[in-house]
């Protein structure tokens, strides 16, 4: 039991809570904002019925009704709810380095049952289109025009925008298969640390977004992400993403990193836009250090998130589709190879040999083009989904690398290119020493296709006499640069 004489006082941009004896008393505070008009008692009394009623849905052992505080000859309305205990709140837990495992991971079931059963309409899934979204970006990046350069850094500011458009313009395909799969819900809104408790019979998950239905009609996993978003602000970034990783579970999601990145961020510029809001009205510093470590975490998970199209190549032997390999363990990219592609549409299996002479059978030009039209025209579709992709090809024609940057561009990845390299007296040994191999390539014909290759200016030499290991982290730190 909470003690009665343990009463506080927690104010936010728009509310105030007063904590006393076994209750909660939340009022609005009589503000109008660009995006809530609590200015007058009706809208706030209406405010305050709404929060009551949205709230029950997720904690409605908490949320117990309204009352009104009178005196001075005015009535003021207030939302009366049963005190949650101090040292149970998600965030606290967070700073004290608790063990959160099993509380993160039946929160993720709650959400997961509760968005099962979320309304869904045709206005709701309009809310979560690739366009509405683009359109919330963009309306807090103008609300957060007024900051620029004090506390915001300008530059980031601009980088934002730029990943966020350009994630947006090529996901097309993505949004609309999330529309199409009913993944668009009536959600929470605004789940951060400080509204979790976690209890012994279970946790209370409480104050969902209430002043603008649109703002809480979201992909469930936008929902989720903003709890994942604040963990890892509080310094527990393996919590937030074991926190994802149970939600896609329990929810059966099979949403790709880069959507993930792409909601952390978006959220971390709505926190971003209030610690802006919180510093015009009180002008603490720590506002504005809040405010900009939270757009530095937008810009983190944005850069993380741009999908990317990265090109594996060199001569047979170079080890390229040892390193295609690895560097798609390492970064969760979907592999395509063209000596697989290219047996694959021969209705050959992988491993049974198809050799011939240079430029000849399934090596012939014709056989060659296929296999590279289907290589692009897979990466693309892959990439419009949200997938970064590697493909693993020698790619010594400068004509289909031009063709690889055209499906980049078409599809707004971020376009990288890794040559592999080795002496030719180590590129015979390998070949002549591969166990179970994909390719027909020997000797000769790496040779001859060293005199027929392209220049490749544009890309980063790996040279496979290292470890392959040390070969692989080359390559990612190259992939995750910004």
């Amino acid at each position: 039991m909470v003690s009665p004489a343990a009463s506080a006082v927690r104010e936010t941009h728009v509310g105030v809570v007063v904590l006393t004896g076994e209750r909660a008393l939340k009022t609005k505070k009589p503000v109008r904002t660009a995006f809530c008009d609590f200015s007058t008692p009706a809208l706030r009394r209406e405010a305050i019925e709404r929060e009551l009623w949205l709230n029950t849905r997720l904690a409605p052992d908490v949320y117990l009704g309204t009352a009104e505080l009178t005196g001075a000859g005015c009535a003021e309305p207030v939302l009366v709810m049963r005190r949650m205990p101090e040292d149970a709140r998600l965030s606290t837990l967070v700073r004290q380095g608790v063990d959160l495992t099993e509380p993160l991971r039946e929160i993720a079931r709650r959400m997961a049952a509760f968005h099962t059963t979320a309304a869904r309409t045709p206005v709701i899934t309009a809310e979560g289109s690739r366009d509405a979204l683009a359109g919330r970006w963009h309306r807090n990046l103008d609300e957060l025009a007024p900051f620029r350069d004090a506390p915001l850094p300008g530059a980031d500011l601009d980088r934002v925008r730029e990943l966020a458009d350009s994630f947006l313009a090529g996901r097309g395909p993505l949004f609309a298969r999330r529309a199409a799969e009913s993944r668009i819900v009536d959600g929470h809104g605004d789940l951060l640390a400080d509204d979790v408790f976690c209890l012994p019979d279970g946790p209370r998950i409480l104050d969902c977004l209430d002043f603008d239905d649109r703002l809480r009609f979201v992909d469930a996993l936008d929902d989720v992400c903003f709890l994942a978003m604040d963990l890892e602000r509080l310094g527990a970034p393996e919590a937030a993403e074991q926190q994802l990783d149970d939600y896609c579970e329990f929810s059966a999601d099979p949403a790709p990193m880069t959507l993930r990145h792409h909601y952390i961020a978006y959220r971390a510029v709505v926190r971003a836009k209030v610690g802006c809001l919180r510093l015009a009205q009180t002008g603490d510093p720590h506002d504005a250090e809040n405010a900009r470590s939270h757009l530095a975490l937008a810009l983190d998970h944005l850069r993380h998130g741009e999908p990317r199209l990265g090109l594996v190549g060199g001569l047979p032997g170079t080890g390229k589709s040892t390193l295609a390999g690895d560097l798609t363990d390492l970064t969760g990219a979907v592999l395509l190879s063209s000596d697989r592609v290219r047996k694959e549409q021969a209705g050959v299996t992988p491993t049974d040999p198809a050799g011939a002479p240079f430029g000849g059978g399934l090596y012939d030009a014709e056989h060659t083009a296929a296999v590279y039209t289907e290589l692009l025209e897979r990466a693309e579709l892959l990439l419009g989904q949200g997938e970064s992709v590697v493909l693993d090809a020698s790619w010594t024609d400068a004509g289909w690398r031009e063709r690889a940057a055209d499906v980049a561009e078409r599809a707004s990845a971020r376009l990288l290119r890794f040559v592999c390299t080795a002496p030719v007296e180590e590129l015979a040994r390998r070949i002549m020493t591969r166990r179970t191999p994909i390719s027909d390539a020997t000797p000769g014909i790496a040779l001859a296709m060293a005199e027929v290759a392209a220049p490749w200016p544009e890309a980063v030499e790996i040279a496979t006499t290292e470890l392959p290991s040390a070969c692989a982290v080359r390559a990612q730190q190259v992939w995750d640069g910004a």
